[in-house]
């Protein structure tokens, strides 16, 4: 797939949020799991890949099924201020 800078630089940023489980990026952009560490394996500096890599492995709240219930957002509500 293709993508313009804005929305490579949107999936980044999805990729980078806590709250924001892969799922999402797979329903908005058609990356699944295996596909966004392809891509984020290519977009960034290997050691921001590393660390990328060892905040999200294992970390329950990037996938739907390990989510708990109560988490019914994808950002906090401070995130977005306007």
């Amino acid at each position: 797939m293709t993508f313009n800078d804005e929305q490579r630089s949107r999936i980044i940023e999805m990729a980078w949020e806590d709250r924001t489980p892969f799922e999402a990026i797979e329903n908005l952009y058609g990356l699944n799991e295996s596909a966004l560490i392809r891509f984020m394996r290519a977009e960034l500096k290997a050691s921001s890949f590393r660390l990328w890599r060892a905040r999200v492995s294992g970390r329950k709240t990037k996938h739907l099924k390990l989510r708990s219930p109560e988490i019914t957002r994808a950002y906090c509500p401070t995130q977005y201020k306007r």
